[in-house]
């Protein structure tokens, strides 16, 4: 017993000492040095705790299998779309245009396509009564692509568009995320609806490890998309479900979503849909290459430039974040970012303020009350440095969650997608980014934004210096959570 009581002492040391050696030596391989440090730290403070989180979500990459699967995905689109005609692309193209192009191709495997149609709709409601009508006139196929799907009182005519589809002959496919609607509202009704209209249905990225299907539990496929026969297609920010979300908590607060959809006709349409086929081959293991062809192309009357630009764990790197970082530093005059979630790296808050200092106009869209409470602290933490640099923050009104994720780059180019400015969506989520060239489109673009903008109210550096030193510190806490990657 007295050599138990001796020892014991010694063996917790030991085991401790290991611990930390390890993380050492295991944390930082491969990892961004803010992540590393969070990790680090977490682990050394409370070392158990650190540990088991460690184990659990500290691999920010699918499974070896998955990823093998996107670089077989890859490989195949490059060799399919080698020599197809995407349309006629707009002349003059400023030279860092093309690189940027280039990036996108070599990371992502999409082309550069010509010749397409694509117009906003900034309504919620309107949205999804464009995607129902979409649905309606389908003839062949129907692919729904959700991070939330809910039938609900106001998604219930979207629903209904796709039981009509159904009957009268049309293959649905729906993919929706596992771990995103689990335990959600209307989820079970939903499934069993699906079911019930014959709609061929997949959760993405399933956490259900009895039946063999693991990941890290808190990645997420956060692309929203729907293509009907190739012709059109819709992308952007919205989910299928109410304003609300359908929760409680939602519902006290009086809180509703804004978002933003554009609709698509032209050559570009068949790199949405490829989105699609490859994470429908992820999760099934069906090409479905005898069913719809791959690059199916439609011409459209339209005039833009566009190219669809997935990104998320499977590829090697961060696709979105690259474009993001490579656009912000090619802008001459204005840059207006909209971001409900905006948790930025090093090197693009460094974009960022360097953008200001170049002395462009950099304008950033935010919401003024937030739904996640820690990203919502950690975004706060930066605020002050943007501030001092020159960037004017917009706060979009509560009760209202501004959920739309666009940019626009001077008067000629512009972003949007699913994609957050955050770490989230740069390393856990799988999104779609969609890179637009041509002057009409970014009219659009700045009318919604000029809506926004009377919707919001600007967050000055006198205000914001009287926070509170509770907030303060809520706020850096959150930062140094943010880089557990």
């Amino acid at each position: 017993m007295s050599f138990v009581v001796t020892w014991w002492p010694i063996v917790i040391l030991v085991f401790d000492v290991a611990i930390r050696i390890a993380a050492i030596i295991i944390v930082p391989r491969n990892r961004r040095p803010t992540a590393a440090m969070a990790w680090l730290l977490a682990i050394y403070f409370i070392p158990v705790v650190g540990v088991l989180l460690f184990l659990l979500i500290g691999t920010p990459r699918l499974p070896r299998k998955r990823r093998r699967k996107q670089d077989a995905i890859n490989d195949y689109i490059r060799e399919t779309s080698e020599h197809l005609d995407f349309g006629t692309l707009r002349p003059n193209a400023p030279e860092w245009f093309t690189s940027m192009v280039t990036m996108n191709r070599t990371l992502g495997a999409l082309p550069l396509a010509g010749d397409n149609e694509a117009h906003l709709i900034s309504d919620y409601d309107a949205s999804l009564a464009a995607m129902a009508r979409a649905i309606r006139a389908a003839r062949r196929y129907v692919h729904v692509e959700f991070y939330i799907l809910q039938s609900d009182a106001t998604t219930d005519d979207f629903f209904r568009a796709l039981e009509e589809a159904v009957a009268r002959g049309v293959v649905v496919r729906v993919l929706l995320d596992h771990w995103a609607n689990r335990g959600k509202p209307y989820y079970r009704r939903t499934l069993k609806r699906l079911d019930a209209m014959g709609a061929h249905w997949h959760l993405m990225l399933p956490v259900q490890p009895l039946r063999g299907r693991y990941q890290r539990p808190d990645l997420r496929n956060h692309r929203k998309l729907l293509v009907v026969d190739g012709d059109v297609a819709f992308m952007g920010s919205q989910n299928v479900t109410d304003s609300t979300y359908n929760l409680p908590k939602n519902i006290r607060r009086g809180l509703h979503w804004v978002d933003l959809m554009v609709r698509l006709e032209g050559p570009v349409v068949a790199s949405v849909n490829a989105v699609f086929l490859s994470d429908w081959y992820s999760e099934t293991g069906e090409t479905l290459e005898h069913e719809v062809e791959l690059f199916e192309i439609t011409p459209s009357d339209g005039d833009l430039d566009c190219q669809i630009v997935p990104s998320g764990p499977g590829f090697r790197f961060e696709n979105n974040l690259r474009l993001f970082l490579g656009l912000l530093y090619y802008a001459q005059h204005k840059l207006i970012i909209v971001s409900p979630y905006f948790v930025p790296d090093e090197a693009m808050l460094l974009a960022i303020t360097t953008a200001c200092h170049r002395g462009l106009q950099v304008e950033l869209f935010v919401s003024e009350e937030g739904d996640q409470a820690m990203v919502y602290h950690a975004q706060r933490s930066y605020y002050e440095a943007l501030l001092r640099a020159g960037v004017k923050i917009w706060m979009y009104r509560k009760p209202f969650i501004l959920h739309s994720k666009s940019m626009t780059i001077d008067d000629e180019v512009a972003i949007i997608g699913s994609s957050n400015m955050d770490m989230r969506s740069f390393g856990l989520n799988l999104e779609i980014s969609m890179l637009v060239r041509g002057e009409e489109f970014v009219r659009e673009m700045r009318l919604v934004e000029e809506k926004y903008r009377q919707l919001s109210r600007e967050l000055t550096l006198d205000e914001w210096l009287k926070q509170p030193l509770r907030s303060t510190v809520l706020d850096n806490l959150a930062r140094l959570t943010s880089a557990l990657q």
